[in-house]
């Protein structure tokens, strides 16, 4: 196939007249993560793929890249938009830096992002109604109990509570602490404080379920065909929406996560700061943290009974 040079900021850069679509391919194998990021950006540049083979696009350029993005807005919602773009945007980026193609997706936008939180949070009222219905009679509401406590008291995300070892429970100081291994990172490496009454609930669990060694995991399946294994995200989740509902709480804009956010959110209303609540959820950037924060200021923002009172009296 016919060579062209194409010109990219002063430096020349060597590409053939044709796309190759084994390019994609070529890309997933090169990138340097997990498999499970691996499996994401692969699923995520999918459809760019799609797109261009349904169109006949053999030599994409960046008209291509933005009626891609436009289309997409039509069909998705704007995170899902976004992690398409950025599949899109990595895998020009090493095309360019490999020498292979011009990096067409360089400064095209994705979508814009609404910064409020998708999943509500529950009051300390509804957790504790929540926490009311569960028949802790059984070992699986024992269980339910154990890890619904330690989700709404610190935070925990789904894949925490999967990856924590009955080992993973140590004393710190005066306190006992669970290290967990986070989002992003391959190591247990960071603590959360486990409270009394939910240390009391995890134990209680722990021994009714018998003897078990340090590696096991600290909460596993009670189903039949996989009982006694690590469970799943998925599980969990199951778990929670089903104990939500349970309550008399059914939305779909409560699920797992909720609990994170109402750890937050409750952690704020009785007197944390927010340098304490982002230590409590191990957010990286402080600004994520100020989301929550925020939400809560307009909350206290009494104006529009101000402006009744003014108007009716």
């Amino acid at each position: 196939m016919e060579n062209i040079t194409i010109i990219d900021n002063g430096r020349q850069q060597l590409t053939t007249a044709g796309f190759k679509p084994e390019l994609f391919e070529d890309w997933t194998k090169y990138l340097d993560a997990t498999p499970k990021t691996i499996a994401t950006y692969t699923r995520n540049i999918r459809p760019f793929a799609l797109y261009m083979q349904l169109n006949g696009i053999t030599q994409p350029s960046r008209d291509d890249v933005i009626n891609y993005r436009d289309q997409l807005k039509d069909q998705y919602k704007p995170s899902t938009v976004q992690a398409y773009i950025m599949a899109v945007k990595l895998f020009f980026q090493w095309t360019a830096q490999a020498g292979i193609y011009p990096n067409i997706a360089e400064k095209v936008k994705g979508a814009k992002l609404d910064t409020e939180h998708k999943k509500d949070y529950l009051t300390a009222k509804q957790v504790k109604k929540v926490f009311e219905t569960i028949d802790t009679s059984t070992l699986k509401g024992k269980r339910d109990y154990a890890i619904m406590s330690l989700m709404s008291t610190a935070g925990l995300r789904t894949i925490e509570i999967i990856r924590a070892n009955i080992g993973d429970m140590r004393n710190v100081a005066d306190f006992t602490a669970l290290y967990i291994q986070g989002k992003g990172h391959d190591e247990k490496n960071t603590f959360v404080k486990i409270a009394e009454p939910v240390e009391a609930a995890i134990r209680e669990y722990l021994t009714a379920r018998g003897k078990a060694d340090s590696s096991e995991p600290l909460f596993t399946s009670e189903a039949h065909r996989n009982g006694g294994e690590r469970m799943t995200t998925r599980s969990i989740s199951r778990i929670v929406k089903e104990r939500l509902k349970a309550a008399g709480f059914d939305s779909d804009r409560l699920t797992a996560h909720s609990l994170r956010h109402t750890a937050a959110t409750l952690n704020l209303l009785n007197g944390g700061t927010i340098e304490e609540t982002r230590q409590l959820l191990r957010h990286t950037n402080i600004n994520t943290t100020l989301i929550y924060s925020h939400a809560l200021e307009r909350a206290k923002n009494n104006s529009e009974s101000r402006i009744a009172n003014a108007i009716f009296g």
